[in-house]
């Protein structure tokens, strides 16, 4: 009776070693979309900002302001065409009337300003998550992009922003939300999607 037990303990042990090692795979997947994505994530901003510090160096604050409205886009294209997610950037206070956010980025914009004011740094938040969509799975993930010292001349308050800048902000964008932030302030984010 005894090697019975036994048994149907051994038994027991392997259908629960089999099942966890059956879904060690699906967790495996999770860990390289999440790696990838954030690698992708984190492509962008920098190159956008050294592209921006370079521009501004050159020919001023209000120079920068056609790099983001034209390099910007171009190099979040290219980099989804490179990796196969689909890239762009949203804010809750949009500049430009590409970049409002769906209902997914704006549930993660909404809790990451809450998550900011509960004291959560701004530069740590990221949401992730596998969706079901009416076209099958993707893989969607966010990323907040805090304002920094660079940005104000263009994204700060009124007093901050030159009227040659605000000019040209007003001509680009005329229907423009994005002034007003001070540094460290969640400008908006980087979000990424995948099919699967």
């Amino acid at each position: 009776m005894s090697f019975k037990i036994l048994t149907a303990g051994r038994v027991g042990c392997a259908l629960v070693g089999a099942t966890l090692w059956l879904s060690l795979p699906a967790f495996a997947q999770d860990d390289a979309m999440l790696t990838d994505a954030r690698k992708v994530a984190g492509a962008v901003p920098p190159k956008l900002l050294d592209m921006l510090n370079t521009q501004i160096a050159k020919d001023g604050p209000a120079s920068a302001v056609a790099v983001c409205s034209e390099k910007a886009p171009q190099m979040a294209k290219a980099a989804s065409e490179q990796t196969g997610w689909a890239i762009r950037r949203v804010s809750l206070r949009n500049r430009n009337p590409k970049a409002v956010p769906d209902a997914w980025e704006l549930a993660a914009l909404n809790d990451f300003d809450q998550r900011t004011a509960a004291g959560e740094k701004p530069a740590t938040l990221e949401k992730y998550e596998l969706v079901e969509t009416a076209t099958g799975k993707e893989y969607r993930y966010m990323k907040a992009l805090p304002t920094q010292q660079l940005c104000l001349a263009c994204h700060g308050p009124s007093e901050k922003i030159t009227p040659e800048v605000a000019e040209k902000l007003h001509t680009l964008y005329p229907a423009d939300k994005a002034t007003g932030y001070s540094v460290g302030q969640i400008r908006g984010a980087i979000t990424i999607r995948k099919a699967l």
